[in-house]
């Protein structure tokens, strides 16, 4: 592999195509027409986790019956005392406005026979206020972001392209004066795939968007392109990460063996009435907690853990036979499908689930401006850490997230993009003396060994000794990576277990510092 001895410059740099970095992307190219703006994704175009988001969007939408003080509370409830109260108010009071944007721009919300849109309702919501399309809500705002951004002559979409690592003063030879001592991001070395070469692209400013690390877990909806890339990349240059430790495990999972990633059972089933059964068929969730299947999703994620575990069965139902089936597979077209592609029908047979890791809540520390601590880097969505969702995500609020802090960044990259220049002496990508890796089993048995360790040891339930022995395995997994990494040519396949080693062990080691249960963090040997 030889690295691209030209270097890109790029007005800014947006890694990641989903709902976030599509939506930068689009207000920035609109508003600075003259702009180079420049999208790398590592698949192609629309493969990204909002791509199989189901449920949709929360917004006070009918203030009839619905508030903005309603939406706040639902959140800080569901965050268990650690959402940051104005970052919630500042988002939930802004959904409306961005939800309008995201209509303007194509996006078709279901409606119902009044004309009116009809509005979902998900665990830990107090009323109905999701807005979605059917059961494939993120697919449908994929397409309609992709049909606006592939239009804009100054937009570059590269697919295929996979960020390695973030330039800053570790690689370029810059002076560092005391009011400029704080890191800056100069752009990012990125791997062509298909061309098997290293380029150097040089941005103004550099958006982190590059999605969650669910692949970390043996069982997850997240697709396969989540290895926590942005995270590992913000970490390495040195960003504030924090509160790596709560991840979301959804409750309901499609029970398939052998289909990966899981099929999800959206949220919004329980919300249209499914009730939770344990294999022998009894409601079970009433001991749990008084909201029942509507609880937060740690809790009902955990009561069926405890479910699982005391029967020793390899799954639990979700039972939907006692619905309106017209209503429902009109609601849950996509579904009813997928269930009738294994021969459940869902009028009548009980649907078999498990629970799966969905989203992490932690990640990359931004401000209100989805400002990073390193200068000229912004992040927005599932890899940053907002303090929206503090202990746990509210249902539904994750693609508003992306939504805002996409829009924040705008806003304030707009007020410096004038005076912003491009950096100097920035060297191209180094690989001298690397070698063919004729390995590859060796990066298959490790990423297998990463999900192994973090399933068994990290996962909904943990303990000290678990989370000692997911130390001591990830450090060693670490090790022989890096030594791999360090004399092996460069592949997606050796950089994406980098990044998961790296995610796994900031989960292990900010679950080791938690001395309270809280949210999605559950250590048992703290009751």
């Amino acid at each position: 592999m030889q690295p691209e001895t030209k270097i890109t410059t790029t007005d800014f740099l947006v890694i990641g195509s989903g709902i976030a970095g599509l939506t930068f992307a689009l207000k920035t190219a609109t508003k600075f027409t003259n702009a180079k703006i420049t999208i790398i994704t590592k698949d192609e175009q629309s493969e990204s986790n909002t791509k199989y988001a189901q449920g949709g969007i929360a917004s006070v939408y009918d203030k009839t019956v619905d508030s903005f003080e309603q939406h706040i509370e639902d959140t800080l409830i569901a965050g268990d005392g650690l959402c940051d109260e104005e970052v919630v108010r500042m988002v939930v009071e802004s959904a409306p406005d961005r939800l309008q944007e995201l209509i303007e721009w194509g996006t078709k919300f279901d409606k119902n026979k009044e004309g009116d849109y009809d509005l979902g309702r998900e665990g830990g919501h107090s009323q109905n206020r999701i807005l979605h399309h059917t059961d494939i809500t993120g697919a449908e705002i994929e397409r309609a972001l992709l049909a606006q951004v592939n239009v804009l002559p100054n937009i570059d979409f590269l697919t295929h392209h996979y960020a390695i690592d973030l330039i800053t003063e570790h690689q370029v030879k810059q002076k560092r004066t005391k009011r400029n001592s704080k890191i800056s991001c100069f752009g990012a070395y990125v791997l062509d795939v298909k061309k098997s070469k290293v380029k150097t692209f040089v941005s103004k400013f550099t958006i982190l968007a590059s999605g969650g690390n669910g692949q970390v877990y043996e069982t997850t909806t997240n697709p396969v392109v989540a290895t926590g890339d942005g995270i590992g990349i913000a970490y390495r240059a040195k960003a504030e990460i924090s509160e790596m430790e709560f991840i979301q495990f959804h409750p309901t999972a499609l029970y398939n063996p052998g289909e990966y990633p899981a099929f999800l059972i959206s949220e919004a089933v329980r919300g249209f009435g499914a009730k939770l059964r344990d294999y022998n068929g009894d409601f079970f969730m009433h001991k749990y907690d008084v909201r029942e299947e509507l609880a937060s999703r740690d809790i009902v994620a955990r009561a069926i853990d405890n479910e699982l575990k005391k029967s020793g069965k390899p799954h639990l139902y979700l039972d939907c036979t006692h619905l309106d089936m017209e209503k429902f597979t009109a609601h849950f077209p996509n579904i009813t499908k997928k269930c009738q592609s294994l021969n459940i029908n869902v009028s009548k047979d009980y649907i078999p689930i498990v629970p799966a890791s969905h989203y992490i809540c932690g990640g990359v520390n931004v401000n209100k401006k989805a400002k990073t601590s390193i200068k000229k880097l912004y992040a927005c969505g599932e890899v940053t850490r907002t303090g929206l969702h503090g202990g746990n995500r509210l249902a539904s609020n994750s693609l508003l997230e992306g939504l805002v802090y996409a829009h924040s960044a705008f806003e304030n990259i707009s007020k410096k993009f004038d005076k912003a220049k491009f950096p100097e002496n920035v060297p191209t990508w180094n690989d001298n003396g690397v070698v063919k890796n004729m390995e590859n089993i060796l990066i298959t048995h490790d990423r297998n060994e990463v999900k192994t360790i973090m399933t068994n040891y990290v996962g909904i339930v943990r303990s000290n000794e678990r989370l000692k022995r997911a130390e001591k395995k990830l450090r060693v997994l670490y090790e022989d990576n890096k030594r791999l990494y360090d004399h092996s040519e460069l592949s997606v396949d050796l950089c994406e277990l980098r990044n998961l080693i790296t995610t796994a062990y900031l989960i292990t080691q900010f679950s080791k510092k938690r001395t309270t249960n809280c949210g999605g963090f559950y250590n048992m040997d703290l009751v």
